[in-house]
């Protein structure tokens, strides 16, 4: 009798242990992530996250604003309004919820979306973004910035009559990738494009029903020149964000630590 229960324990602590470790290794719930780059760049800035997501088994679109990349909508015919739809028309080709991404200018393209849609969204995740309150632009925000260097005189040149707005070719890599191999920093100067101007002066209307309703999460960039740390911690005290995380990078971490930002992104999904 003695001998049968022993044999009854040990195969019970036997599956214990299994079951330990097949918990541990697991694989986490596939998610559903939409990526939305900002200003000036384009949806190759994304790829290699993309591809260490879709490693993991998820699902990733990474969204190719108007008037960026390969798209040639013309600038005075680009808003917010115009971003926002552009990215909904992503959401509504995903069955379920979805982590919402948005790079910089893509901070307060997300919001909007929210706004619009915030049961489709699981959670908003800032990247060095805009993270705006109703009413404010990303004009606004831009100037409430002392330590960004985007906005030092000459950095940044209007062409009104043509509704874009340029970045003065020797400030491209230190204000967005200045932290990049040259590779990198060759890869950002090829794919530059001058940016439509208007959706920079439109402000966002945002509500404590539907915005307010989605949780917010903020990746900070340490040495960003464009977002800077100062306007970060402003705009994250500013709203209701659920956890930040850091990363040691200047504006574009998807570039210059792809797979550190892909760990957190993944960390966000789980947590």
């Amino acid at each position: 009798m003695k001998k049968f229960k022993l044999i009854q324990f040990v195969i019970a602590a036997c599956a214990l242990i299994l079951s330990s470790c097949s918990n541990d290794d697991a694989q986490p719930e596939p998610k559903n992530y939409v990526l939305v780059h900002g200003a000036w760049q384009a949806p190759y800035v994304w790829q290699a996250v993309k591809t260490n997501l879709e490693k993991q088994g998820n699902k990733v679109i990474v969204v190719e604003l108007p008037g960026h990349g390969g798209d040639q909508t013309s600038p005075e015919k680009i808003t917010l309004d115009v971003y926002k739809q552009k990215v909904i028309d992503a959401l509504s080709t995903i069955d379920g919820k979805v982590i919402l991404v948005g790079h910089s200018l893509g901070g307060m393209i997300i919001s909007s979306v929210a706004e619009e849609v915030p049961s489709k969204i699981e959670k908003l995740v800032y990247v060095a973004a805009y993270l705006p309150v109703t009413g404010q632009t990303l004009d606004n925000l831009a100037h409430m910035d002392p330590d960004s260097q985007l906005g030092i005189t000459g950095n940044l040149i209007f062409n009104y009559d043509k509704g874009i707005v340029d970045v003065k070719q020797d400030q491209i890599v230190n204000l967005f990738i200045q932290d990049g191999t040259p590779e990198i920093q060759n890869l950002v100067l090829k794919n530059y494009r001058t940016e439509p101007l208007i959706p920079f002066i439109n402000p966002v209307v945002l509500t404590d029903k539907n915005f307010g309703s989605v949780k917010k999460v903020y990746i900070k960039t340490l040495q960003d020149h464009v977002v800077s740390p100062y306007l970060q911690n402003k705009m994250i005290s500013a709203s209701k964000v659920e956890s930040v995380y850091e990363i040691n990078t200047g504006h574009s971490p998807f570039l210059s630590k792809t797979d550190d930002l892909s760990s957190i992104l993944t960390k966000i999904a789980a947590n």
